[in-house]
Order: structure tokens, then sequence, then C-alpha cells
């Protein structure tokens, strides 16, 4: 028996004709809708209820978040760990390095800024800052 082999590009998801077994396209994005909207009223729900430790709720939030993100990452920009998939977890980290970079820059400068700024020897006490 002949073995038939389908070249794709990475990246590329397979046809009809070479996976018959793989879910619809449509269910795997109602799959990720309903999730991700379950997820987001748990959030609304989380952040105004009363029954959890104030402390927990942060701690609750910053889960549900992560998970969130998980699930956009799985059901709707098809991340996964594929080797089709190496280019889009590559751009995905770098871009997450760029945001990193912009605001961790952006925190330094205004920091420094601060340290750095100098009020006139006049200035009522009031408008002096503590350190």
């Amino acid at each position: 028996m002949t073995e038939v082999r389908h070249e794709r590009a990475p990246g590329d998801r397979p046809s009809r004709e070479m996976n018959e077994s793989a879910p619809s396209e449509f269910l795997v994005y109602t799959i990720g809708l309903v999730v991700a909207v379950l997820l987001t009223a748990t959030s609304f729900w989380t952040a105004n209820t009363t029954l959890l430790w104030s402390g927990g709720v942060v701690l609750g939030l910053a889960v549900l978040a992560i998970a969130q993100m998980g699930i956009h990452l799985v059901f709707f920009l098809h991340i996964s760990s594929g080797p089709e998939s190496t280019n889009n977890v590559l751009a995905l980290a770098f871009g997450a390095l760029i945001v990193f970079v912009v605001i961790a820059g952006t925190m330094w400068i205004v920091a420094d800024m601060n340290t750095n700024m100098m009020m006139p020897s006049g200035a009522p006490m009031s408008m002096r800052m503590q350190h």
C-alpha cells in the first residue's frame, strides 16, 4: 500500500480531504465563544460579589484573565503546540516582548522624571513630595 502524504506550509490548516475527523471551523469558533462568554460573565460576578474575600477577588480575576487569554489563543488564533504553529508562537512572543519593553520603559522614564523633578524653593510645603 502506498502512503499518501500532503505537504503544506507552516500555519496552513488541513483541508477537508486531508483530515475528515477534524471538527468544523464553525464548531470550534462556537465553543470558543461560549467559553469566552462564560469566563467574562464569571469575571463580572467575581468583581461584584461579596461572597469572596477581597484579596481573593484580585487573584480570581487574574486567573480568569489568564484563562481568557488561553481560550483566545487556542480557539480563535489557533495557537497550538504543533510544529505548524511555530511561526505564530514566535510572532506572539515577539509582540509580547515589544509590549513589555514599551510598558517597562515608560514606567522607568516616568519614575526617573518623578525622582528628578525639582520644586521651586518658594513652593509651599504641601506641594513638596515626601520621600
